[in-house]
Formats: C-alpha cells, sequence, structure tokens
C-alpha cells in the first residue's frame, strides 16, 4: 500500500531537491502503462464493473434471421410484429430489439438482434421460433448470439474431441444409509436455515446443515426427499448431497412466489404474479415448468389471474397448486381446471392429450387418483337444480368415463383419494326440503372393485357438521371428527367387515373429543387426535387397531403437527404466529415426550420425505411376521445406547458432585486461614464452635407511643 501524501508534504519534498514545484504541471504527468505505484485511480471501480458485466457473455440474446427485406417507411411495422411474436415468450430488455439497416439503401439487412432478461428465456425463445413460418416466403432461423460466436472460431481442420475422465457425482440418497436408521427434517428460525437428523435415542437432534438467509421466504423438500428447494428474487434453486447440501441446479423466475414438484421429482412448476401497469386490468400471472435435472424450461404459462382462478381461490385468486400430477411416480401427465374444461397435458411433448381439453360444463372441481390415471370431476347442479350434481371418474388418455353418480340437492361437496387409490370419499353437503339448512354424508367409492361400486354412509346425527375426515394412508380406514364445538365426536369405519365384505362399518365412536384435527402414522394403525387453535394444543395418541388411548398430553399453542415418514415419531410445533414458545417437541409414536426445542422467531419444521420402498409387498409381510429376529440387532444397540446414557449421567452426577466437594473445600481453607483474624477481633476468644454459644430467650419490653387525651364529664347533683 502506496503511503499517503499531503501537498505540504510534496511541497517540501520538492524544495529539498531544488524544483519549483509552482512551475510543474501535475496533468501533464503519464505513469508508465500498468503502472499506478499502489495508488489506485477513482475510475477502478468503474473499470471492474465494466469487465464483470462483459464476462458475463451475451447468452440472453438470440439472432433472428431470414426476416423481410423492408424499406425505412415499413420499419415500425416489422418490428411491432417481431416484438409481439417474441415478447410472448419472455420479457424483452429496453432497446432490446435492434433491426440494422443498410446505410446506403435505407433498408433492414433482413436479420435482428434481441435481448432478453435471463439465458432460459433466449434459450426458450430460440427452441418455439426456430423455423417458425412469417409467410411463404420468410421461415425464421434462430440462434443463439453465442453460439454464432463459437460457430465463427470452428477450426478449419478435425480434431478429435477431447476425452474427459468420468468423475461421479454426489449420492444423493446417502442420507438413507444412515447407519442408526435415523430421519432428517429441516427448520427456519430468524435467519437460520438447519437440517438435523432426529436423534430420538440420544434424546436431541444432531446438526446436519446449517446456513444463514439461505432462502428469501421458506424451504420445500422434493416429494421423495432428493432435494431442498429454496427461493430467491431471481428464482428458485435445488440443493442435495451426501454430507453437505451443494446448489444442484437455479431455475430462473424473477419473483418467484410459490413451486410445486411432480410426485417423481422430474418436474419443477414455479409461480409468479405481477402487478398490472393499469389498475383496472389484473394480476398476471406467470408460470413456467422445469426440468429438474437440466434446468430447462420445458413448457410455460401465461395469463391474467382470472384465467388460473377457476376452481377456488388461493394466492391472489389463483388456486395452488394450477397444476396438479396424475399417473402416480411416472409425471405422465398433469392438469388444470378452466372455464367448463380440464386441460390434460402429457409429459413427453408437454402438449394437450388429442390437442385438445375436455369439455365439461361447469366443472368446479377435480383431482387426480394417487396411483393411476384417473381423473374425479365435480359438477355443481346447473338450472336451478333441474340437471343434479355429478361425481365422474375419467381414464386418461382415453378419457373415457369409467363412472357416474348424479347428486340431488347438492350444496357443497369434496373429494378425499386412499393414499393407495383403492378408494374415493366424496362428502356431500346436501339442502333439506326447506333449503334452509344442510347435512352431509358420504359417497364411498371402491375404484379397484368390478364395475366401482358405489356406498352411502350418513351419520347416525345427520345435522352433525363435519370437522374433519381422513383415510388411515395405505389401509381400509378412516375417521370423522363430527359433532359441534367445544366437545365433538370421533367416529372411525372401515371398509371391511369381518367377512372382507363389500360393506362399510362403524368401529367405534369416541364422545366429547377435544379435536378439530386428525393426522395418521404413514404406516398406520395410529393416529393423533389433535386440538389445535382454539383447543391449544390438546394431543391424544390413539390406537386404531386396540381401539384405545396410548396417552394424552399437551403442545401448548401447537400450531403444526407432523409425522416423519416411517411412523415412529411426531413432531409438534409453535410458530411465530405465536410470539411466545416458539419451538417444537418430538414425540414417540405412543405419545412420549422425548425432547423439547425452544427457537426464537421459529417459521417453519419439515421431515425430509423417504422415497417408496424397494421391497415388494411380500417381503414387508415376511419382514413382518418375523420382526423379533431382525429387531435382535436392534435391541441391542438401543441397550447400549440406554448403558451409554446412564454411564453419561453418573459422568455428569460425578462431576457436580465434584464441582460441590471442591467449592466446599475452598470455603473450609479460607475460613481456616482466617481463623486468627477472626480470634483477634473477639479479644482472643475462640468462638468457631457452635457449642461455644448459649441461646437465651430475652424479653424486651419497648415504649413506642404515649398520648394524652382530655375527657370533660359533667357530674350530676
Amino acid at each position: 500500500m502506496a503511503e499517503v501524501m499531503s501537498m505540504e508534504d510534496i511541497r517540501a519534498a520538492a524544495a529539498r531537491i531544488d524544483i519549483d514545484f509552482s512551475q510543474v504541471d501535475l496533468d501533464s504527468i503519464r505513469l508508465p502503462p500498468g503502472d499506478d505505484y499502489g495508488i489506485i485511480s477513482d475510475d477502478e471501480d468503474l473499470r471492474e464493473e465494466e469487465e464483470l458485466e462483459f464476462d458475463q457473455g451475451f447468452e440472453n440474446i438470440i439472432v433472428v434471421d431470414n426476416l423481410p427485406v423492408v424499406p425505412e417507411e415499413k420499419f415500425e411495422k416489422l418490428e411491432g410484429v417481431v416484438r409481439k411474436i417474441y415478447s410472448q415468450i419472455g420479457v424483452i430488455k429496453e432497446d432490446g430489439l435492434w433491426m440494422p439497416v443498410d446505410p446506403e439503401t435505407g433498408k433492414t439487412l433482413g436479420y435482428c438482434f434481441i435481448e432478453y432478461n435471463t439465458p432460459q428465456e433466449a434459450e426458450l425463445a430460440r427452441e418455439k421460433t426456430n423455423g417458425y413460418k412469417l409467410d411463404r416466403s420468410h421461415v425464421f432461423a434462430v440462434n443463439l448470439f453465442d453460439d454464432i460466436d463459437k460457430y465463427r472460431k470452428i477450426p478449419d481442420e478435425w480434431a478429435p474431441p477431447e476425452t474427459k475422465p468420468y468423475t461421479p457425482g454426489e449420492n444423493l440418497q446417502q442420507w438413507l444409509t444412515d447407519e442408526k436408521a435415523r430421519d432428517q427434517f429441516v427448520i427456519r428460525s430468524g435467519s437460520d436455515t438447519e437440517v438435523l437428523w432426529n436423534d430420538a435415542r440420544q434424546l436431541k437432534p444432531d446438526p446436519v446443515y446449517k446456513r444463514s438467509f439461505w432462502t428469501e421466504s421458506f424451504v420445500q423438500w422434493s416429494p421423495m426427499g432428493t432435494y431442498l428447494a429454496t427461493l430467491h428474487r431471481q428464482g428458485a434453486a435445488v440443493w442435495g448431497g451426501a454430507t453437505t447440501f451443494n446448489r444442484l441446479m437455479r431455475y430462473a423466475h424473477p419473483q418467484v412466489k410459490l413451486i410445486d414438484f411432480s410426485p417423481g421429482e422430474q418436474f419443477l412448476v414455479t409461480y409468479s404474479s405481477h402487478e398490472p401497469s393499469n389498475p383496472r386490468d389484473t394480476h398476471r400471472v406467470v408460470l413456467n415448468i422445469f426440468d429438474v435435472r437440466t434446468g430447462k424450461i420445458m413448457r410455460d404459462f401465461k395469463g391474467s389471474a382470472d384465467e388460473f382462478a377457476i376452481g377456488g381461490g388461493g394466492v391472489t385468486g389463483v388456486t395452488w397448486p394450477v397444476f396438479r400430477w396424475g399417473g402416480g411416480k411416472d409425471d405422465k401427465y398433469f392438469a388444470r381446471i378452466g372455464k367448463n374444461v380440464i386441460s390434460v397435458y402429457e409429459t413427453e411433448t408437454f402438449s394437450l392429450i388429442d390437442k385438445k381439453s375436455i369439455k365439461v360444463e361447469n366443472v368446479m372441481d377435480f383431482s387426480w387418483s394417487p396411483t393411476d390415471p384417473i381423473l374425479a370431476l365435480f359438477v355443481p347442479e346447473l338450472g336451478g337444480g333441474n340437471q343434479p350434481a355429478r361425481v365422474s371418474l375419467v381414464q386418461i388418455p382415453s378419457k373415457e368415463e369409467l363412472r357416474q353418480k348424479n347428486l340431488f340437492s347438492v350444496s357443497d361437496c369434496k373429494m378425499y383419494w386412499q393414499s393407495n387409490g383403492d378408494y374415493l370419499a366424496v362428502k356431500v353437503d346436501r339442502y333439506t326440503k326447506t333449503k334452509k339448512s344442510t347435512y352431509t354424508g358420504f359417497e364411498l367409492f371402491r375404484i379397484k372393485e368390478r364395475d366401482i361400486p358405489i356406498e352411502v354412509l350418513e351419520l347416525e346425527n345427520k345435522n352433525d357438521k363435519i370437522i374433519a375426515f381422513a383415510w388411515e394412508p395405505k389401509g381400509h380406514r378412516f375417521a370423522v371428527i363430527h359433532g359441534d364445538n367445544p366437545r365433538p365426536d370421533i367416529s372411525f369405519y372401515s371398509m371391511r367387515t369381518a367377512q372382507h365384505a363389500g360393506r362399510v362399518s362403524k368401529l367405534t365412536t369416541l364422545k366429547g373429543k377435544q379435536a378439530n384435527a386428525l393426522y395418521w402414522s404413514p404406516a398406520g394403525r395410529f393416529i393423533v387426535l389433535a386440538g389445535l387453535k382454539g383447543f391449544n394444543g390438546q394431543l391424544e395418541f390413539y390406537n386404531v387397531d386396540e381401539l384405545e388411548t396410548m396417552a394424552t398430553a399437551e403442545h401448548f399453542m401447537a400450531t403444526d403437527i407432523e409425522w416423519d415418514p416411517t411412523g415412529r415419531y411426531v413432531a409438534t410445533a409453535v410458530t411465530s404466529v405465536h410470539e411466545m414458545e416458539n419451538g417444537f417437541n418430538i414425540w414417540s409414536f405412543n405419545g412420549k415426550l422425548l425432547y423439547r426445542i425452544l427457537k426464537d422467531h421459529f417459521f417453519q419444521y419439515s421431515w425430509r420425505p423417504r422415497p417408496p420402498s424397494l421391497l415388494s409387498p411380500e417381503k414387508e409381510e415376511e419382514i413382518a411376521k418375523n420382526l423379533k429376529k431382525y429387531s435382535k440387532k436392534y435391541e441391542a444397540e438401543d441397550q447400549d445406547v440406554s448403558l451409554q446414557l446412564s454411564e453419561q449421567e453418573r459422568e455428569k452426577r460425578k462431576i457436580v458432585k465434584e464441582d460441590w466437594e471442591r467449592w466446599l473445600n475452598e470455603w473450609k481453607r479460607l475460613q481456616e486461614e482466617e481463623k486468627m483474624e477472626r480470634q483477634g477481633l473477639r479479644d482472643g476468644e475462640a468462638s468457631d464452635e457452635e457449642e461455644e454459644y448459649e441461646a437465651k430467650e430475652v424479653e424486651v419490653e419497648e415504649l413506642l407511643d404515649v398520648s394524652e387525651e382530655i375527657i370533660s364529664f359533667e357530674l350530676e347533683s
């Protein structure tokens, strides 16, 4: 670093070597090229910024060739046509369309340059418009600007490409091989995002990775736990790895607000909503579908919020997710609802099946089977009740209607699929004859049985309000909370009877429970009956096999409840919607509190999902039958951990005892050192022993106050 000199120092130095400083022209001084003598110019920062801008390249610029050659008077019209075509694909930068003109003829040269905001938009424009037929004589040839530069650098002679050695990437499923068979979860509190192991044996979380300002809104696991997605102003990103979370891919989408993965993790849908320039217009919605691995935009959708708001409300009126995925983990189909249509797309070409939507007059809602390409559609009543409401099952891609059920006097309808796609429950709210009130029943579809039989279920008290409904995952049972607050009833039903006949049967009803939400274990059998919000976090852990309560507990002010993917543990959390007691509790499946973690400004808790088991149903059944054989290893490990915890507890107590004895001996030493000093203060009397003291009771009288008062009285004569 050069030493800084004042002008007085410079003048003094000039006088010492006989230089008349007043005659020196400072502007004429030139430093040798590339040498600044340690003095950095004020323009250096600007130069660095220019270099950075240059280093960014031209990936966001395309060259459109084979345009019509037009004179000056038609220039504006041609520019308007080109801008209209390419602004539908992405946002063109200000002054981002340049059409060169021949200075001699004044005509265009037949090509133009277009600059987009992002390289992804430029790539999409090239893909969509290369070969676009403007008219019979003009077919667009579109290239990326960087490609043209690359073509210019092609050598005259061919040389074999350099073979690079294969370097394997990180195993993104490494976390599944944990020797302790633990699960991971992610939490957000304050500015920090943390991924941790749930180490229930050690009764504490075990850190994996922590990062500040990792996301600008929320984080989201992919459906099989391979990726962790984060949101930023410029777009979304996914992270993963064996030991650390490395960024695997970025997805450019400015102002992205929501994301959604396809079930098989092949695609990522991103959503943004933009304020209109005209207050009378609606929000402009942009949806992109990316290939997760390559980051390539496979299809984009743009329009007003009204176009995406059919069938319910959501962010700025848009139903989320806009696209619903079907066909199981294969990610073959996705669909969206529109006005009087269901648009079903296939992912091979990202176009409509048969190039047309399914026309369904007044369709209100739809949902996919979780395992099969079957759509369930709900259409409300039409013509003032003259045309009944209906629920239809439609096979994709044939669009064949498999089953239809007409419903009369319908107020509202909601569909619930069982996780294996074996059953569909349709909750139907119907008007009474007077139309002054409603009552609720269920239409139960047996999807896998011949002709898809439908069974009607009505509660014993038709007027009971349905508070919650939930299927047992991978099972045949379901639970319903019904009745009036504050103590509704909870009923359990089975789609099978003792003889496995096709009749729904009630298992039991629990009367007067403080619950308004149902949380089944992912493995079935166990369920948490939860009282959230007004019930202040009441929890009941219930065994549906034995129809008995395992435990009751409370997590005061709990806002979220989530089972781990194996069904062994339950997390309850109090997020920052409440100012106090922020944090989370981890419970065993049978309701034992294992540990509690408090975190200020706690925003999010999410278990890392697991992919489906690779074991066949027969192998899983065999393991369940011989569980004792497999569990010996883990029982031994549990015992070792228990002994280790006991040893740790003994060691902790030993340390506390040693600290106490050390403190006590220190005070005894000080007392001994000061013994002679105390004796001198007491005129040579040794008074440390308690026996030298004699306790006496002394009564003391103390005059507190004296007052005189003259009382007048008269004597009777």
